[in-house]
């Protein structure tokens, strides 16, 4: 089972993310470890939209679900607030030692497309949904996948 850690408000002055609940994921499925956070605009209570962060590697999550999945409310977009708290819970995925980040995203959903050219994630490849996933089931079926790079390599001593 995943330690998860316990995280502040994670906050760049501007919106917050705070920490709602974890979850475990359900061993033998596709549904991975993962922190939620709700997004609110800074010391304001109102949630105006939601990220989390899945905790795994497995091809499920490089592929078709992605580590970060992010929704801001309708009247709060356009501010760029999904790619603000990608920034913010970048530093969840560093403490668990990731080196890079998979987001994925419907063709069509160009706000979100968006977002992951804002905080420099790379367009790697657009796949097809297995007919067996859930998305597929609700209807989706390609996602656009984005590699961001959060953690340079480290260069060798000389």
């Amino acid at each position: 089972m995943l330690a998860f850690n316990s995280y502040p408000i994670l906050t760049d002055g501007e919106i917050d993310l705070i920490l709602e609940r974890t979850f475990d994921g359900i061993p033998g499925t596709t549904w991975s470890p993962s922190y939620n956070f709700k997004i609110s605009l800074h010391d304001k209570r109102g949630k105006i939209g939601n990220i989390s962060l899945r905790i795994g590697h497995t091809d499920h999550l490089r592929l078709y679900a992605g580590h970060i999945g992010y929704g801001i409310d309708l009247n709060h977009r356009g501010h760029r607030y999904a790619a603000k708290a990608c920034q913010l819970v970048k530093q969840v995925a560093l403490d668990h030692d990731f080196s890079e980040v998979w987001i994925t995203c419907n063709p069509e959903n160009f706000p979100s497309r968006r977002t992951c050219e804002i905080i420099g994630a790379e367009y790697v490849e657009t796949v097809d949904l297995p007919s067996n996933t859930e998305m597929y089931r609700l209807g989706e079926r390609q996602k656009r996948r984005y590699r961001w790079i959060i953690k340079s390599p480290q260069t060798p001593s000389q």
